[in-house]
């Protein structure tokens, strides 16, 4: 999606959210304010294009490319400290954009999560803006300082639910909480294994399917379930698209309102994508097999 198009996009979503809200403007008499010169659309728009430019670093993409090259599209560009100051201000909406830009759900989902590292575990104790909020915890690769970020994907890999978490946080703990709108077949690795999990989803009209660890009895599985179980990985290559394209997870926050912005406009980036990883349908795939 060019910048045109996402400034139209955003903008239309702003409108349309601020007036279902029925937003009106603060009564200001007995305040003292800096009046804003950007748009929430507009500073909505640069801070999802920082996500699908490629920099790694927002600051020099503010600084090379948007003061030197958007002047154009955006006349009242402001300072990189006062741009910085308004992002904030924008929260609330890019996570009402990211809900309507979730995927429709098939009857095939996938769940994982994926630790977002603020910090390496031994500068941790020197960290003062996550300290208190993010906590140290050990994944596949590692002790890290963080959050874990939990989604749900369909097998043409849009989102359909997202969740964050303290790093500690166990996989299974906020599951419940985003199986709102889903039904069918839910696919996880090893780590969503729990017989009690498996029957509150199941009442809820999901069916949890996992791998089994090597102490474990042997299960009979349907053949379509086999092969959906193996295809499991389209799950993880969104998770390196959300950290190595969409630049999710960086050490330079100096605000949890700012980390939270970054997050929320990275799995913005990601729904815009114009191909995401999917996997083939699962008659095909019974076909092949």
């Amino acid at each position: 999606m060019d910048l045109t198009e996402l400034f139209c996009d955003v903008d239309d979503f702003v409108k349309q959210y601020n007036r279902t809200n029925n937003l009106q403007i603060e009564d200001s008499k007995h305040k003292r304010t800096i009046d804003c010169r950007l748009t929430d659309s507009e500073i909505m728009t640069i801070c999802i294009a920082y996500h699908q430019s490629g920099y790694k670093n927002f600051k020099a993409f503010y600084w090379n490319y948007v003061i030197p090259h958007l002047k154009r599209q955006f006349p009242t560009i402001v300072s990189y400290n006062r741009f910085v100051e308004l992002m904030p201000k924008v929260t609330v909406l890019l996570s009402a954009y990211l809900v309507t830009k979730f995927g429709k759900v098939t009857g095939i989902s996938f769940v994982d999560s994926t630790p977002i590292q603020v910090c390496k575990p031994k500068r941790m104790s020197r960290n003062k803006v996550f300290k208190d909020v993010a906590a140290k915890a050990k994944s596949t690769i590692g002790w890290f300082f963080g959050f874990k970020l939990h989604i749900f994907i369909n097998d043409c890999g849009d989102l359909l639910a997202v969740k964050f978490t303290k790093g500690n946080v166990d996989d299974r703990t906020p599951i419940l909480d985003m199986i709102k709108d889903i039904f069918g077949k839910l696919f996880g690795d090893k780590g969503y294994i729990s017989s009690d999990l498996s029957e509150k989803l199941l009442n809820n009209g999901i069916t949890l399917i996992t791998g089994i660890k090597k102490n474990m009895k042997n299960k009979l599985l349907a053949l379509e379930d086999k092969i959906l179980l193996r295809k499991r990985s389209i799950i993880e290559t969104v998770n390196d698209q959300l950290k190595n394209i969409s630049n999710i997870e960086h050490s330079r926050h100096r605000s949890i309102s700012n980390f939270i912005v970054n997050i929320l406009c990275a799995l913005i980036a990601y729904t815009l994508q114009p191909k995401k990883p999917s996997i083939s349908k699962t008659n095909e795939l019974l076909a092949i097999a």
